[in-house]
């Protein structure tokens, strides 16, 4: 009875004004902090990045006392 996991998404867009370092410094703290992890990176020709972002979603089983 294994379904499909079930995941909650985040875009964040960062401008080419950003550095890389200062972009990799946001992702690894959304990833340490938040449980987040990079499900899609886009590269612009201008510089700007677009990020998705995922974390799975985990639901509760009702005790059945």
């Amino acid at each position: 009875m294994d379904s499909m996991p079930e995941y909650e998404f985040r875009d964040v867009y960062v401008p080419r004004t950003v550095s890389r370092a200062a972009t990799t410094r946001l992702l690894t703290d959304q990833a340490e902090y938040g449980q987040w992890e990079l499900a899609r990176l886009r590269l612009y020709p201008d510089g700007s990045r677009r990020v998705r972002l995922r974390r799975r979603i985990i639901r509760q089983l009702r005790p059945t006392w």
